[in-house]
């Protein structure tokens, strides 16, 4: 096995713990967490300063899905807020095919919605104090890091061509480097509307008609109507019982659906008696993993419109027939098309048990590149998320919203909720959870060393595996016909998780975050 460096062990706490991809978020939370907050709380705080410091991968013109679980409900409930496609966007209108970047990409924005949700069910303060810190670092600025710094300058060409997107980070210079510190005023601003008047200051009124006029402008279609009526779904979470664990995941349009499948094709192998990161059980959740997608290209859709039931795919009968499939000596030859996308995930658990994992999300970095004036926002490209295919599943219909790779899983022992998790990563979303999930349950390992234990991703054209990957392991693969592809781990597409486990017997939560971000876990 290639010698791995030292790695920081999990972080411990009792009286609550976070864990995101940025320090100020996780330290946000924490200071929630400590002045009485509840873990809703703290995840309204803690996702309202993301755009602030992330904004590259996650702001106020994007999407959320979400996982709670509220002590006194007893059941864990999913808000999933993917805005829909506008109700002028129609197959005729991209005939001429899907843009990455500018108004047509844009989709109806959900974060602001879900924020809304979860202040009104299950927060304990008011949503103007828990955006006060947000606010505080849009004002008074934050120093860049490192990572933001060469985002940033990786974004020059971006930020010429979409001037009102360059005017928020450079200003006609260049961006600031790492140290210098960011101010965003006219973020402050919305944000601070938000506070006051909730989501009906972002989706009408002012706000409402900037986001509209601006995605006209950029040859899109989003409207005042459009944004009035978008409203976030609560759902029941999907399920599936793994080794005598209960694995929630966020239901369609979420792609939560694939990681359980994956599980429950792998159920029916003993994945322990191969050992971590041996070749068979590393062939066999990449051959799962190959059907799972399958069957989300055959099926997946948003619900309303396809009337597709997603536990039809959870069936023992289909997932044992699905499990049949699978070649212990050949990899499959599979071209279900991946998507990578870059987006910010983060979790947490308060002192009386309550849990909350949350992602958020742009789609790609920088999303559509629309920034609407005097506002700070910058909108989504989620719409390149839709098949332009008549007949697929998954195609463009208006007010449809599109498949999405945004998902978050919860994991209870009996009553109890024991993990709590998530990742960013598009595609590589469920992928990852999945060997973040077999890592802790089949492995025995904790949430640190599962997150931190070298990775694979597949996509049709090939298998990434990171360098730390053994060699044994990595040759074996090569032999069954993986097209294997070594990649450094910062390099790597594969995410960067979160999780918190709950120590079943002490009621002591153990935080890990990963190292191939610039978070952490954190706790108190």
């Amino acid at each position: 096995m290639a010698e791995m460096p030292p790695l920081p062990g999990p972080v411990a706490a009792m009286h609550g713990m976070v864990a995101s991809e940025h320090p100020i978020v996780s330290q946000t939370g924490v200071a929630v967490l400590r002045d009485g907050g509840n873990a809703f709380d703290a995840a309204l705080a803690m996702s309202a300063v993301l755009p602030v410091v992330k904004p590259p991968r996650s702001h106020l013109g994007g999407d959320a899905y979400v996982l709670v679980y509220p002590v006194r409900e007893a059941r864990v409930t999913a808000v999933c807020s993917g805005g829909k496609a506008p109700f002028g966007a129609t197959l005729d209108a991209y005939r001429d095919g899907m843009p990455r970047h500018g108004g047509k990409a844009a989709a109806i924005p959900g974060l602001v919605d879900a924020w809304q949700v979860i202040a009104d069910r299950w927060a304990s303060m008011p949503l103007a104090t828990l955006l006060a810190p947000a606010i505080g670092y849009a004002t008074d600025g934050f120093p860049v890091s490192r990572e933001l710094e060469l985002v940033l300058k990786g974004a020059q060409g971006l930020f010429q061509k979409y001037g009102e997107l360059g005017g928020l980070f450079a200003d006609g210079g260049d961006p600031p480097a790492l140290g210098r510190v960011l101010r965003q005023p006219a973020l402050a601003s919305t944000l601070r509307a938000i506070g006051e008047g909730g989501r009906k200051a972002f989706y009408e009124g002012t706000i409402a008609k900037a986001t509209s006029e601006a995605v006209q402008a950029a040859g899109g279609f989003i409207t005042e109507d459009d944004l009035r009526s978008h409203v976030a779904d609560v759902l029941e979470p999907l399920s599936i019982d793994y080794r005598g664990y209960t694995v929630y995941e966020t239901p369609p349009n979420s792609q939560g659906l694939i990681l359980l499948e994956e599980l429950a094709i792998l159920e029916g192998f003993d994945m322990a008696a191969w050992a971590h990161l041996s070749p068979d059980a590393v062939h066999h959740q990449i051959e799962a993993k190959k059907l799972a997608f399958e069957d989300r290209e055959a099926h997946a859709g948003d619900p309303r419109f396809t009337g597709f039931e997603p536990r039809t795919l959870l069936t023992k009968e289909h997932v044992a027939a699905r499990r049949a499939e699978i070649d212990a000596e050949r990899a499959r030859a599979s071209r279900v098309a991946t998507i990578s996308t870059d987006t910010t995930a983060f979790v947490v658990v308060d002192g009386q048990g309550n849990c909350c994992s949350f992602i958020q999300s742009l789609f790609a970095p920088w999303g559509s590149a629309v920034a609407v004036p005097s506002t700070g926002v910058i909108l989504n490209n989620r719409m390149t998320g839709f098949s332009l295919e008549a007949g697929h599943p998954n195609v463009l219909s208006p007010g449809k919203r599109t498949m999405h790779t945004l998902n978050a899983y919860m994991m209870f022992h009996g009553a109890r909720p024991y993990m709590i998790g998530n990742t960013p990563g598009g595609d590589f979303q469920v992928q990852t959870n999945l060997q973040v999930v077999q890592g802790v349950l089949d492995f025995g390992l904790d949430p640190q060393a599962a997150i931190d234990a070298p990775r694979w991703g597949h996509t049709p054209e090939e298998l990434i595996v990171e360098t730390e990957m053994p060699a044994a392991t990595v040759g074996e693969l090569q032999r069954r016909g993986h097209r294997v592809r070594p990649m450094h781990r910062q390099a790597a597409p594969m995410g960067r998780a979160q999780a918190i486990m709950i120590e079943p017997g002490s009621g002591a939560l153990i935080g890990g975050s990963d190292s191939r971000g610039e978070g952490g876990a954190a706790g108190w």
